[in-house]
């Protein structure tokens, strides 16, 4: 068992709830979506991200608009549609879940 590789799949298993979540208090830019889970401790690289907003965004759970920059290329900036929002609502509930589950689980083994 490589045991990174099962750590680098846990986080991706969990990063398209962590992306909506981050979303929830307002639109973002993906560098403040990197920094975001960066902060969070969440080692994620720009390469993982962008086909992921790409997803949600066919998914209809995200929206975007462009926005000029003084430093550079226009900026994507990201939220969430009505449709995110149920979406996220969802996951909040399986996420509630599934820790209670795990837990209960591991607890059980020590």
């Amino acid at each position: 068992m490589n045991i990174e590789n099962t750590k680098a799949q846990m986080r991706k298993g969990v990063l398209e709830y962590c992306i909506l979540s981050i979303l929830k208090d307002g639109e973002a830019y993906t560098s403040d979506l990197l920094e975001t889970l960066k902060d969070a401790k969440m080692l994620v690289v720009e390469g993982t991200v962008y086909p992921l907003l790409t997803r949600l965004k066919n998914a209809g759970l995200l929206s975007y608009r462009w926005e000029e920059s003084t430093s550079g290329p226009p900026r994507k900036y990201y939220e969430l549609t009505d449709k995110g929002k149920t979406s996220l609502k969802e996951l909040d509930g399986t996420w509630d879940d599934l820790i209670a589950a795990v837990s209960k689980v591991t607890r059980q083994n020590k």
